[in-house]
């Protein structure tokens, strides 16, 4: 691959640290780099120094001749005054740009929602995103940098960026906390840490390996570095079934590092303390409607959530996953229906607001994680806040520093460690990757991980989902529907729903607009039969993983009657046979209908 920029020995410096130090490095035609690191090790200021955006305090960047580059800011510098048509397509006239087929793929993808002769100054902060993110895409370049290109981006948008990266024919860099969109697009990964780089082939999942390799062979005293990402990559290789076939790098190799590593999560263990913590009874929610304004929103849900349940919740924004969520909290109260809540529960919410925290300001970190609990059990082990503080990437300097001037990673963290400092038992997170870098994440997927509770996650990080939810629901047209198939399941419900959007999703003008219907490949008679068939096979998956988790507790309970055990586990094994069998059936009926 000839190449196209090159930095070398280059170096930049703030008035308090270095964030690059003598770095080498360069971008090649075909490219796909995906750039990590700890928030404020450098990954922005690298990416703009090969964009000659901003200049090192020494070394040199080096462009090809007639180099085209584009850069998507992580910050929002779009003119409000300027309408969207200007901003995407400039004074092209509409002939031109609606015949290029890229162009039409981009808006398609991108603006569906988003009022095509309005001006950026009225549009929502997703909005302005993805017009900026638009504007970019539709350019002709031989390199782009894209700095956060996901913040804003729902599943189906992930999704669409990453399926049209991989057609284009541009080099790239990205800095993302994405670890699904690493994994789908990248093949190569930078690691800026200390004021280097680390150059590793492969997406994310062959990063991962490879660090804890190199951390081994270096014998490193990061020991508790070192165990965490060993626990990330027993993750990527024991993980979700559809992710099995994505890493690209050496099977021996990656069993040998994690053969005597324990599974991710006992969940057994974890269903059992959750069942000692709050009985068998946790929400009901039975036969829910709720309307504003006569307006529906929910329709007719039903979910009983038990003890030690982990589930992830879809939806597009505005389907009514936040109403579901303050349904079972009991701030929204049912317009029919009713919500049955066990007597010892005890919800948390982890808010997209950090606004908890204005209120302890000005109280220094360990003062104010003093006045909480002095113990804290994980993983079967009692912890202090001072250890879980550390477990969460504060270092001794951060424990006097004032809560006002914590960065937004770090305020994150302390939130989320208060909240379970509280000792809930029913545990809330809406959209909590905001403001983590990859390696915090891991760490707080790894504190879930031992968390005896029932836990609940609204989120748009596909990754985070697959990683510490075993059940997934989206809320579909009001209704709550079990993804068996997980996120690609939803992905193919929304492709079959009208409104889904994507490139089909344009008029004859090739604007924004509703998606054209498609040619039919079977009989009506035959298409009706198949929904049919996917509503009875839903509704049986549904019913043996009711009773499967059902036999799960019971396990737990009769875990000391040998007999009563062993009929427990003999119906668990054939409930689970026919789960699957259902869900293998159900599936194929799915695909039917996509390809309709």
């Amino acid at each position: 691959m000839r190449p196209l920029i090159g930095a070398e020995d280059v170096s930049v410096a703030y008035p308090n640290r270095r964030v690059l130090d003598g770095v080498t490095t360069g971008i090649g035609e075909g490219d796909r780099i995906g750039v990590v690191g700890r928030n404020g090790d450098g990954k922005s200021t690298l990416m703009r120094v090969l964009a000659r955006r901003s200049e090192p305090d020494s070394g040199r960047v080096t462009w090809r001749r007639d180099l085209r580059v584009g850069f998507l800011e992580q910050a929002d510098i779009l003119d409000p005054a300027a309408s969207v048509t200007d901003v995407v397509v400039g004074g092209r006239p509409e002939h031109e740009w609606a015949s290029d087929a890229r162009i039409r793929d981009v808006v398609g993808g991108l603006l569906g929602d988003v009022p095509w002769e309005g001006l950026v100054g009225d549009l929502s902060g997703g909005q302005r995103r993805r017009t900026a993110l638009a504007a970019l895409l539709v350019g002709e370049h031989d390199v782009i940098f894209l700095d956060e290109p996901t913040n804003h981006l729902d599943l189906e948008g992930v999704t669409w960026l990453a399926g049209h990266l991989k057609a284009a024919r541009v080099a790239f860099a990205v800095v993302t906390h994405d670890r699904w969109f690493l994994d789908e697009v990248c093949t190569a990964t930078w690691e800026v840490h200390d004021g280097v780089v680390d150059a590793f082939e492969g997406g994310y999942a062959a990063y991962v390996l490879q660090r804890v390799e190199r951390d081994r062979q270096a014998a490193a005293s990061e020991g508790r570095r070192q165990n965490l990402m060993r626990k990330e990559l027993a993750w990527l290789r024991r993980g979700a079934p559809a992710r099995t076939a994505k890493p690209k790098f050496r099977i021996d190799a990656a069993n040998a590092l994690i053969e005597r590593e324990p599974p991710i999560r006992d969940t057994v263990e974890l269903v059992q303390l959750a069942t000692s913590r709050l009985g068998k009874d946790v929400v009901d929610v039975l036969d829910v409607s709720v309307a504003f304004d006569g307006r529906p929103v929910l329709r007719d849900v039903e979910w009983r959530i038990g003890p030690g349940e982990r589930t992830g919740i879809l939806g597009v924004n505005g389907a009514g996953k936040s109403t579901l969520l303050k349904v079972i909290t009991g701030e929204v109260e049912p317009t029919s229906g009713r919500v049955k809540r066990g007597k010892t529960v005890r919800i948390a919410t982890l808010t997209q607001s950090l606004s908890e925290l204005d209120a302890v300001a000005n109280d220094r970190v360990t003062d104010l994680v003093a006045r909480q609990r002095t113990t804290y059990e994980a993983g079967g082990k009692e912890q202090t806040p001072g250890q879980l503080l550390e477990r969460l990437g504060f270092g001794s300097a951060h424990l006097s520093t004032a809560v006002r001037d914590l960065s937004g990673g770090q305020k994150r963290r302390l939130q989320l460690l208060l909240i379970l400092l509280e000792e809930p038992n029913v545990l809330i997170l809406d959209e909590p990757t905001n403001d983590l870098d990859t390696d915090m994440l891991a760490a707080v997927e790894d504190l879930l991980d031992t968390w005896p509770g029932t836990l609940l996650v609204v989120s748009h990080d596909r990754y985070l989902l697959e990683r510490v939810t075993d059940h997934q629901y989206a809320v579909l047209d009001g209704h709550l529907r079990h993804l068996p198939g997980g996120v690609d399941e939803y992905l193919r419900l929304r492709a079959l729903t009208p409104d889904s959007g994507g490139s089909d999703a344009l008029t004859a003008t090739g604007r924004p607009g509703s998606a054209a219907p498609r040619t039919s490949k079977i009989s009506e008679g035959d298409r009706r039969q198949a929904r049919k068939d996917a509503t009875r096979l839903e509704r049986q998956v549904e019913k043996f993983t009711a009773r499967e988790h059902e036999l799960e507790v019971a396990m737990v309970e009769h875990a000391m009657d040998a007999d009563r055990l062993q009929k427990a586990a003999a119906e668990h094994a054939e409930v689970v046979t026919k789960r699957e069998t259902a869900e293998t059936e159900w599936l194929e009926v799915l695909e039917r209908l996509e390809t309709d």
